[in-house]
């Protein structure tokens, strides 16, 4: 009887970093593969390819560019007992639980490819990046491959609505380029510990937001007065001594849970102030 397997499916506009192939995923060496990634590039190749590198004169009315799509399928290794218990499971699988647990395996890779490469603008992907997600399984070399014995495409998510909506990002944008506002150095490093820490990176996230707190503090003392922003930093800075004994227990190889916890809270409490900022709106 051939072995069924579930999978999620991922496919964004771009190529997604590593080379196409299969990616045997697990947790420490000389333990059992627990997943396997498989990466694949689809569509019209990309501009430069079929253009070469010559100038050549632009069209006033260009069509689009041709681009590709990347596909990201995670598999993980246990297969079901048999085709009863893979419909069961199709039917009644928490959708949101599976991309999120499949979005981590992907960005392990994609992260792990960053660094490999040395290449500062490989980049991660979210939820909301998808063209399209599916939830599915079938044999090994199928869902491998590309295919299904059975499949869902599930509703695309909007993002971080909740967070975008609270920052104003319209109005933000509008006047960090009118010159109405800033942007702040602060704010770069709490997005790179806030995209660690969902990472499940806690000791990259911990050093970051070592740094964020400090440019924060000195950063945001210009709009303290505005409204509760005096006390929200005062709170902050309270936080300093936590923040500091988890970066250095970063330093030396992992955190304990308590700190990492600390870590967590105050990333939320120092985006909390930055939000606090621009909802009193841009001058």
């Amino acid at each position: 009887m051939p072995r069924l397997f579930r999978f999620v499916q991922l496919e964004v506009p771009w190529p997604l970093g590593p080379p196409d192939g299969r990616y045997v995923v697990r947790r420490h060496a000389g333990e059992q593969p627990d997943h396997v990634l498989v990466i694949g590039t689809l569509g019209a190749p990309r501009r430069g390819l079929l253009r070469g590198r010559r100038e050549s004169g632009a069209e006033s009315e260009p069509d689009p560019a041709a681009v590709a799509t990347g596909r990201g399928t995670v598999i993980p290794a246990l297969a079901f007992e048999d085709a009863d218990e893979a419909a069961r499971w199709l039917r009644d699988a928490d959708r949101d639980e599976e991309v999120t647990g499949a979005l981590a395996i992907l960005n392990r890779a994609l992260h792990a490819h960053r660094v490999a490469t040395a290449d500062p603008y490989a980049h991660e992907v979210a939820r909301s990046d998808a063209l399209v997600l599916r939830l599915g399984y079938g044999e090994g070399e199928q869902v491998a491959d590309g295919r299904w014995t059975d499949a869902v495409e599930i509703p695309l998510a909007p993002g971080r609505r909740k967070r975008e909506a609270a920052l104003r990002p319209q109005e933000r944008l509008a006047a960090v380029l009118g010159g109405r506002d800033v942007t702040l150095a602060c704010e770069t490093l709490l997005l790179r510990a806030r995209a660690d820490l969902d990472a499940g990176r806690e000791r990259e996230a911990a050093l970051q937001l070592r740094v964020a707190l400090e440019a924060a503090l000195a950063e945001l003392a210009a709009w303290r007065d505005r409204g509760d922003l005096g006390e929200r930093l005062a709170a902050l800075a309270d936080e300093r001594a936590a923040v500091a004994e988890a970066a250095n227990a970063a330093l030396q190889g992992g955190l304990a849970p308590a700190q990492a916890e600390a870590v967590a809270d105050v990333i939320e409490r120092l985006e909390a102030a930055l939000r606090a900022r621009s909802a009193a709106g841009f001058a």
